[in-house]
């Protein structure tokens, strides 16, 4: 075996944004580092590809907008990295007495959304609760985000400075669902706001695991608003690598790390490439079950992931048979079978095993906000991307026959889609040479096998609420939800507390942590 002799302060292990983030900022405060990736290219969730070889346009394969991403970390980095507000907040189809319509909310309220609420509810009540929901948690947003990026408070500490009783009882001590069902009364209104409660997690809408989404979901950056990433995810990771290396981060391609040794003096790792590095500290930007793994530690338990993604490349955009403009339509979040019975009733049957029918899906376009990830040609030629999410569609439904599964999650969503379109979506896919067409679907078992997800689970694990339960569980210590039961070892993955989704705080605040003891 190889060996490396230098020793770091720190090694980081994992390629991905968070590993990016944590790394540039030890380097950053003088810190020598070396960054760790299993695979040959970096980015982890965050890759931009080309799917599909006919067609010149790359689609961010795993991850889709970006909510959580702080301007803090985007300043303090030097990122150039722009994202893209949407004027659609969501559109939801429906029928209803014969008629087929849909509930249209702008991202600031106008009198187009009030008409679509009023169309869809008989009166202007639901829209008022809609309103009156929604400022408390913009509210919420605003003052809970920065602390995102502060040491851990505790739960007594944080409700005290956010000074917002009543909605920190719905969100952090009554299950979701129960606060949805007293606020709205119509189904569809309350399956819209439940979908961010759910996605990406396999459980009903009185689980407080649902609380935990939701929150995450809402209030990312100060204003919870989802954005575009201008040219696509991949454009995120150019940016993180290109400061990494500028701060002096030592970066290793296909170095998987097979061993890990902690002692007093510091770390040691073996990866199966043959090399060996030596620091004072290792930061984990992966899923804890593997750090317990590598330890022989026993894994957490945890969620399965619960997500189907398929992506897609259309020569135009279908008509609907609302007759609504698809240019609105697809702008924002496009929720199908979503409303709060159809929820309930895709959960019981996938809980049972079954494939949900109708199955429960959310889509938006990137290229109505963003064309720059199609090349000019596409774009003249009026092509789009549309991503899509099926819920409800847990790890365990894919185990007995990944492909045939799959394949069947995806005929349902096509279905599920289809059963509000006027142009059937094959009619508008893209053809390829061999004479597919341009569709790809990533089950939890492919986010598991592709990009090391546990059981496809986007966030490695159950989510935790960001604040500690008391102060017995902070002791006399400053911690900053990185800290491991070894003083050498820190989480900086999305498994973290405060880990989640595309943010970079995981790695923002697993390198404060180390930092803090220097």
């Amino acid at each position: 075996m190889k060996n490396h002799h230098r020793l770091y302060d720190a090694i980081v292990v994992g390629g991905g944004h968070n590993g990016l983030v944590a790394a540039t900022y030890l380097a950053k405060a003088g810190k020598t580092v070396v960054l760790l990736e299993a695979r040959d290219e970096f980015g982890g969730a965050t890759t931009s590809v080309r799917p599909f070889d006919d067609y010149d346009a790359r689609l961010s394969r795993y991850s889709y907008l970006v909510s959580l991403l702080p301007d803090q970390i985007v300043a303090d980095l030097g990122i150039n990295f722009r994202t893209l507000g949407r004027s659609v907040s969501s559109y939801t189809p429906y029928h209803r007495a014969g008629l087929e319509d849909g509930l249209l909310v702008a991202a600031e309220w106008d009198e187009a959304t009030a008409n679509s609420f009023r169309r869809l509810t008989g009166s202007d009540r639901e829209g008022a609760a809609w309103r009156e929901f929604y400022g408390e948690i913009a509210e919420l947003a605003r003052r809970l985000a920065p602390t995102l990026l502060q040491p851990l408070k505790t739960a007594a500490e944080l409700k005290a400075e956010l000074a917002l009783p009543g909605l920190w009882r719905d969100l952090m001590e009554v299950p979701i669902g129960e606060v949805i069902r007293k606020r709205f009364s119509d189904d569809t209104v309350r399956g819209v706001v439940l979908t961010d409660a759910l996605i990406g997690t396999f459980v009903s809408a009185d689980d407080m695991q649902a609380n935990r989404c939701f929150l995450y979901h809402l209030i990312g950056n100060g204003t919870g608003q989802w954005r575009v990433p201008q040219g696509g995810m991949g454009a995120l990771v150019s940016e993180l690598l290109r400061v990494a290396t500028s701060a002096g981060v030592e970066i290793k391609l296909q170095s998987k790390v097979a061993a890990l040794e902690s002692s007093p003096a510091g770390v040691r790792v073996e990866t199966d490439s043959g090399g060996a590095y030596v620091a004072q500290d290792l930061l984990f930007a992966a899923a804890p079950q593997h750090l317990a793994r590598l330890r022989g530690r026993p894994e957490p338990k945890s969620l399965e992931g619960s997500q189907l993604k398929i992506n897609m490349l259309l020569t135009r955009l279908p008509r609907l048979k609302s007759g609504v403009d698809p240019r609105l339509a697809f702008a924002g979040t496009f929720h199908s079978n979503e409303s709060f019975t159809q929820f309930d009733a895709a959960y019981h049957q996938a809980y049972g095993g079954e494939l949900p029918r109708p199955l429960p899906l959310e889509m938006y376009c990137h290229t109505l906000t963003d064309p720059s990830i199609l090349s000019p040609d596409l774009i003249a030629k009026g092509f789009h991307t549309l991503t899509l999410f099926g819920l409800h569609t847990p790890a365990k439904l894919f185990d007995a026959d990944p492909e045939g599964a799959k394949a069947l999650a995806t005929a349902r969503a096509i279905a599920s889609l289809n059963e509000y379109l006027l142009d059937p979506i094959e009619s508008v896919l893209a053809p390829c040479r061999d004479g597919s067409l341009a569709i790809e679907g990533k089950s939890p078992l492919d986010l598991e096998k592709d990009i090391s997800l546990p059981r496809g689970n986007i966030f490695h694990r159950d989510l935790d609420f960001p604040f500690l339960d008391d102060d017995a569980e902070r002791g006399n210590r400053q911690l900053w939800g990185a800290e491991t039961d070894d003083p050498h070892l820190y989480l900086a993955g999305a498994g973290a507390r405060r880990g989640g989704g595309v943010s970079g705080i995981a790695g923002h605040n697993a390198a404060m942590a180390l930092l803090a003891k220097s």
